[in-house]
């Protein structure tokens, strides 16, 4: 028998165990990313997703991610967006042109649209300026959604103020912050997060946030980030530490994946391909069985490769993003509509559903 048609009996014993129920482990990843068969590892990624969601229906969300700054102390190597302190485009957004914003988002999408409100680490804004501003936020639009602040600036605003983790957090639950975004997770392994940011915190860091924030009654969603030279064996030890913390909490309602986008940053390299893209959203969702919802990145992929990782696992099309500053900026230009968007979910033969960041639907179309 060849060594080619090894592996494929391999990795058919592999899909199997998946679609049985039964968890892959580090070396089922490993060989699964070995396998040259993109589609074979679709199929079996979507027959998972058919199974968490018969019913058809591919999911969207109406959000504004606004960058209330783009002063950081972080310094990533891949990141085009930030602003040392005292740069002459260095900027912290008033409470006004936020508000200003916000009130756009709500009158395209109604109530329950979800504001993705992030920046830099800004060494100098105290906690007082997130609670304040999240509480003048809710006063204005008591029913939007602030899925806001990565676990960076939620440990930068740790060190400002000196309070816990676990106080920081609970004071911006209690001044309105309803979720966490799961950015600045990159990849879950501390090789490659200090060969592409020294400065940012360990993979260990990231996760006490969101274990943190899970435990005191909060969602977040866990993320991922492609194409930083890391190696197979990290990537699929980043899905199998989102896996374990699911099991602890079941507190993120969503895993997304993307790729890096290169252009303007200090750290060069090659865009990951659509193949690598898709082959990564398909075991990732072979991987993490304990997340019901895998989001599709058509903001750094584009619409045709985001409508074809509803092939691939994925149930949801993300947002809208009426506003993004931090991909753009590293050369991501994609955009679309509501309008745009029910086509391209209908365009699939699946039906398109307006939710909220809790996945509740709140439109079918």
């Amino acid at each position: 028998m060849s060594i080619a048609r090894v592996d494929s009996v391999k990795v058919d014993s592999i899909l199997d165990k998946a679609l049985s129920g039964e968890r892959l482990t580090l070396e089922d990843g490993l060989a699964l990313y070995e396998s040259h068969d993109l589609i074979k590892l679709g199929a079996a990624a979507k027959q998972v997703t058919k199974r968490l969601h018969p019913d058809n229906i591919v999911t969207f969300t109406v959000n504004r991610n606004i960058n209330y700054t783009n002063v950081c102390d972080t310094y990533c190597r891949f990141c085009a967006f930030y602003r040392p302190e005292g740069h002459p485009e260095a900027y912290v957004l008033s409470d006004d042109v936020i508000l200003d914003k916000i009130r756009e988002t709500y009158e395209i999408g109604g109530d329950e649209s979800e504001i993705l409100m992030q920046g830099g680490t800004h060494p100098g804004l105290p906690l007082s300026y997130y609670t304040d501003l999240l509480r003048k936020i809710k006063a204005h639009f008591p029913t939007i959604i602030m899925h806001s602040f990565s676990a960076a600036e939620i440990w930068k605003m740790v060190e400002v103020s000196g309070l816990s983790l676990k106080e920081v957090i609970r004071q911006l639950k209690e001044a309105g912050l309803d979720s966490i975004p799961g950015g600045g997770a990159e990849i879950l392994d501390d090789r490659t997060r200090m060969r592409i940011s020294k400065l940012k915190e360990s993979w260990t860091k990231w996760m006490e946030v969101h274990d943190t924030a899970h435990r005191l009654g909060m969602n977040t969603t866990a993320t991922m980030v492609i194409g930083f030279g890391e190696s197979h064996e990290e990537r699929i030890l980043h899905m199998l530490r989102v896996r374990e913390q699911q099991d602890k909490t079941g507190g993120f309602t969503a895993f997304i994946s993307w790729t890096y986008q290169p252009d303007n940053t200090a750290l060069k390299g090659t865009r990951a391909t659509a193949v690598e893209y898709l082959k990564n959203v398909a075991i990732s969702r072979l991987m993490i069985d304990n997340i019901k919802n895998f989001q599709s990145s058509w903001v750094t992929m584009g619409p045709k490769i985001g409508q074809a990782a509803l092939e691939f696992g994925c149930n949801d099309m993300g947002s809208t993003m009426i506003e993004e500053n931090v991909v753009s900026a590293a050369g991501a230009t994609h955009s679309m509509n509501i309008r745009e968007l029910i086509r391209l979910i209908r365009d699939a033969g699946l039906t398109p559903a307006r939710r909220n960041t809790y996945y509740k639907i709140l439109e079918t179309y």
